[in-house]
């Protein structure tokens, strides 16, 4: 083994803690074991790793990208969908704002740049604005309100949910700028509204902190526009209809036996 191997080897299992091993390293290292032992124990770490993170994330059942009927929606983009799937507005700590009716697959894209972002090793957090608000505002003290913003400003990317689909007042404003605020340059922010941006006054009340909400929001921003009808209720038909031809056999088969 040359010695740039040899130090690899031995960052690798500093970095997974293998104290033992390490303590013994002049004679073990030399076994034919040890590199195998190596891959697997960073497998299985990152294996669990991963699971915690997915578990974490709160991402709830959701149907791959590959599932996606592109054909439905009357509008969508699909380059600027794969495209986003790499990740480089991440790594730019830009938004992502898809904009659309219901049902027409907002929240699935968004779901599955969270898990593209998981497997990426980054952590993440997705809930509907109004769950987060809630959330928020039933914190009985400073103390317990700031350990709860730090629950949804520390991960790398978060998921805000059917902005716009509820109206939030009171104090609902200035905890949503509190949340885009301390993230603002530091973190990116999927959202996902059936409401534009000009819209969004309306939606918190007419706060008067709705406008710098959505300068911090915009300035670096990823916007997907999707129109159409909702998917959700073409299943519906479909269900509906393939359940009627199901019963309309069995009829037929009982009045010919």
């Amino acid at each position: 083994m040359t010695p740039q191997a040899d130090a690899e080897m031995k960052d690798r299992a500093q970095r997974l803690g293998l104290w033992g091993l390490l303590a013994n390293w002049e004679t073990m290292s030399k076994e034919s074991w040890v590199r195998e032992y190596l891959g697997a124990e960073e497998d299985e770490r990152g294996r669990r790793s991963l699971e915690r993170r997915i578990r974490a994330a709160r991402l709830g059942g959701f149907k791959s990208i590959a599932d996606f009927d592109w054909q439905w929606p009357k509008l969508v983009d699909r380059d600027h969908i794969e495209d986003l799937l790499q990740l480089t507005f991440l790594n730019e700590n830009a938004n992502v704002v898809l904009f659309g009716p219901t049902g027409t697959g907002k929240t699935m894209i968004a779901q599955n740049l969270a898990y593209q972002a998981l497997q990426n090793g980054n952590t993440a957090l997705m809930t509907t604005a109004s769950s987060m608000l809630n959330d928020l505002a039933a914190q009985d003290s400073a103390t317990a309100l700031a350990r709860r913003l730090r629950r949804y400003c520390r991960p790398r990317l978060l998921v805000l949910d059917e902005i716009g689909y509820f109206v939030h007042a009171g104090r609902a404003a200035d905890l949503f700028f509190e949340v885009i605020s301390r993230r603002y340059g530091q973190r990116s922010t999927v959202m996902t509204s059936n409401k534009v941006f000009s819209e969004w006054p309306a939606v918190f009340g007419g706060a008067g902190c709705v406008s710098a909400i959505v300068d911090r929001v915009v300035h670096k921003v990823e916007i997907v526009k999707i129109d159409g009808e909702s998917y959700r209720q073409k299943e519906a038909k479909e269900r509906a209809e393939r359940k009627a031809q199901e019963r309309k056999a069995r009829a037929k088969k009982a009045r010919s036996s």
